[in-house]
């Protein structure tokens, strides 16, 4: 399933964004959004998503303080792997969703969808893509 969605870009005009396929309860609520940059994963609400350089395939590294201004993309408890999204367990129990093994997370200094003020951050934040 598959469906465009207007996603505002205040000089840029209209981009869109493909929900990806899944189960109501296995799809992590990520959308793919067109951006001049490329094409980059956002959460439900089409935040920017990030990747930290600094994890290992399956494991978060960013935890405590570093969780606060990086929240983790959440995962039910009892979600499930859906194509390339699979939910991984953080050191505190919780789970997040991983794209490819790779942990995403928001950025707390985004305010509104299509920001992406955390990409290179300190040479180890990325959108993921």
């Amino acid at each position: 399933m598959s469906l465009s969605i207007p996603f505002p870009r205040s000089a840029l005009g209209i981009v869109a964004a493909t929900l990806l396929a899944g189960a109501a309860f296995a799809n992590p609520g990520v959308v793919r959004v067109i951006t001049p940059s490329g094409e980059v994963f956002a959460d439900a609400n089409r935040m920017t998503l990030y990747v930290f350089d600094k994890d290992t395939p399956g494991t978060s590294n960013c935890n405590d303080l570093c969780a606060v201004a990086w929240p983790p993309l959440l995962a039910p408890a009892d979600a499930e792997a859906t194509g390339d999204f699979a939910p991984i367990r953080r050191s505190d129990g919780q789970m997040q969703w991983a794209h490819k093994g790779r942990p995403l997370y928001l950025w707390k200094d985004d305010r509104k969808p299509g920001d992406m003020t955390g990409d290179g951050y300190n040479g180890v934040w990325h959108v993921a893509r």
